[in-house]
């Protein structure tokens, strides 16, 4: 493995069936591509050898990178290896989900001393914000499968209550890492909000927005006998029939997203 890796934690994230990633409502895209610590002075060394001595890269090419990497005065220079333990060769990470971008990082290895910034015109260097773009990029969310109650066929203008249920809607998260690097940032999902949309204007939700927010741990209250005739903290109510066909009731949770 390479020494920059990045390392997820996903200890905390959503799982099981229907469990799915979040759905930006911007045009948010993950981290293309970064720079991060790849090799140690060895490790480059019998990354580049066996390409300079294929001879298919071309003599000029060789010769430059040569230049670049060797010490023609002193060889136990080459590679930096009098920094062994001092630092590490920077190379280019690619997202492997290969969204728009991920081919713009065309640097060749640079050195940077442990404890040093890397040079300041390279673009796209690690930072906290992209681990928290990539943590993003793995996070899970349930599926929104909501609780309806009475049991049955929803009967026109009967209050029908919604909720969802609070052990699978809580807060999930992915940490992303650089163990070499000690950097690291979480990133959080929220449930906040539950919007219900009955698929008709003949129809009345509660509340009057159709958005139930998330209080006191749980979204809308469960639905017990003897409440059939009670105004439900979240729902909807039908007020005509939908005939031989059904109303396509939709059902959204909007998640916040926050890192640290």
């Amino acid at each position: 493995a390479t020494a920059g890796a990045v390392v997820y934690d996903r200890s905390k994230n959503g799982s099981g069936q229907g469990a799915g990633p979040v759905a930006a409502t911007t045009s948010w895209t993950p981290p293309a591509c970064w720079y991060a610590p790849t090799y140690t002075p060895e490790q480059l060394q019998k990354v580049k050898e066996p390409v300079w001595a294929a001879e298919s890269t071309g003599y000029e090419w060789d010769a430059e990178q040569r230049k670049t990497f060797l010490n023609p005065d002193d060889h136990s220079k080459d590679f930096n290896k009098d920094k062994t333990g001092k630092g590490y060769w920077w190379g280019s990470y690619v997202n492997k989900s290969y969204p728009p971008g991920w081919d713009a990082c065309k640097r060749d290895y640079f050195w940077v001393d442990t404890g040093a910034a890397p040079p300041a015109d390279i673009e796209n260097v690690i930072t906290p914000a992209i681990l928290a773009g990539l943590a993003y990029n793995e996070i899970r969310v349930p599926g929104t499968k909501v609780t309806l109650a009475p049991a049955g066929p929803t009967k026109v203008n009967l209050p029908t209550w919604a909720w969802l249920d609070a052990t699978q809607f809580k807060p999930v998260s992915v940490t992303a890492s650089v163990p070499v690097l000690r950097m690291r940032a979480t990133t959080v999902a929220e449930p906040v909000s539950l919007r219900i949309e009955p698929g008709t204007t003949d129809a009345q939700v509660y509340p009057a927005s159709g958005v139930c927010t998330f209080t006191g741990g749980h979204i809308g209250e469960p639905y017990a006998t003897g409440k059939a005739d009670r105004t439900p903290p979240c729902g909807v109510k039908y007020l005509r029939s939908s005939g031989n066909g059904t109303y396509p009731l939709r059902a959204t949770i909007t998640w916040k997203i926050h890192w640290t």
